[in-house]
């Protein structure tokens, strides 16, 4: 199995803060990994650099067999690299319909906004995923609305609008009780496995 991210020698410092230091890693395609390690120990960070919102300061970065160190976050997340975050980010006075809608990138490789005319096929996905959530039947209700594990399942369905072929989960049971855990490992994993199969056909 070859690898789809190669983290090699990585370093990146804040001033005379160094966050992370000749850090290397990789992950094979379909693989679901884990990165541990107590607060403040540059899990982060790490992260924000491999998905282009820092820039790293040496070492080097590749996804898909290509180097991305130098890339900024639109052109890795068109690659199909994406992140989720710590503290959710989702647009709390919108829906959890509206939400799903506006993360998907249109042909003119933007995003759709609250004023666009949203494509049906895009209903169609944003309905489908929030169903795979578990969470179709608060599709209407404002994001602000749900509980933080709730949430925290929006924006997984929200990342996976885009089908990313790798997802960077930051600390996505953080806050969840133990119930919402157990379904976003089970969703996780069925996400993975059709990925897998997806590729294999």
């Amino acid at each position: 199995m070859s690898d789809l991210l190669e983290v090699r020698n990585l370093t990146k410092s804040f001033g005379g803060v160094v966050a992370n230091r000749d850090l290397s890693l990789s992950v094979p395609d379909g693989g679901i990994v884990g990165l541990i390690g107590p607060n403040g120990s540059g899990k982060t960070t790490l992260f924000n650099c491999i998905v282009g919102y820092h820039p790293i300061g040496s070492g080097s970065i590749r996804f898909a067999g290509r180097e991305v160190s130098r890339l900024r976050v639109p052109a890795i997340a068109r690659l199909g690299l994406v992140r989720t975050f710590q503290q959710t980010r989702v647009y709390r006075n919108m829906t959890c319909m509206q939400n799903m809608q506006i993360s998907v990138r249109h042909q003119h490789d933007g995003l759709l906004t609250m004023f666009s005319k949203i494509p049906s096929e895009v209903s169609v996905q944003a309905e489908t995923s929030l169903e795979f959530v578990g969470l179709y039947n608060k599709r209407f209700l404002r994001a602000g609305d749900l509980s933080f594990g709730q949430q925290k399942l929006l924006e997984f369905a929200m990342a996976l609008m885009n089908r990313p072929r790798m997802l960077l989960l930051d600390e996505p049971t953080a806050g969840i009780n133990p119930t919402l855990i157990n379904s976003l490992i089970d969703r996780m994993r069925s996400t993975n496995d059709a990925a897998q199969r997806c590729s294999e056909a």
